[in-house]
């Protein structure tokens, strides 16, 4: 199937509807820079870990065998996108998902994989 049609013609109706109901811009951009975010394969694992419960840098370091540094830097990322958030009991910081909308939208992308990959 070639990705442009065989005959040029506009369908009004569906053009209209489409921009009746067309996301606001700023909002798409949001939406762009946040999955942005998500699309680091060290970050979707972090997130991945993060399923599950709350965990602290060195926790997910060992949970991901890389540095706490490495981990650091990438929950920085995450938690200025808002995608996480953290917890502070003395001196340790527990993270976790920021909340129900960031795991639906990890969970769904994970399933979404795992049906094309055979799961």
């Amino acid at each position: 199937m070639k990705d442009v049609c065989e005959v040029r013609c506009i369908h009004e109706e569906n053009v209209q509807r489409a921009q009746r109901a067309r996301t606001d811009d700023g909002v798409l951009d949001e939406a762009a820079a946040l999955l942005g975010v998500i699309s680091d394969p060290t970050r979707l694992k972090i997130m991945d870990a993060l399923r599950l419960g709350e965990l602290c840098v060195c926790d997910l370091a060992a949970v991901l065998s890389m540095s706490v540094s490495a981990i650091s830097h990438q929950l920085r990322l995450l938690r200025t996108a808002r995608l996480v958030r953290g917890r502070r009991a003395g001196k340790v910081i527990f993270y976790t998902i920021h909340d129900g909308h960031v795991e639906k939208l990890i969970d769904m992308a994970l399933d979404h994989c795992r049906q094309r990959c055979g799961e």
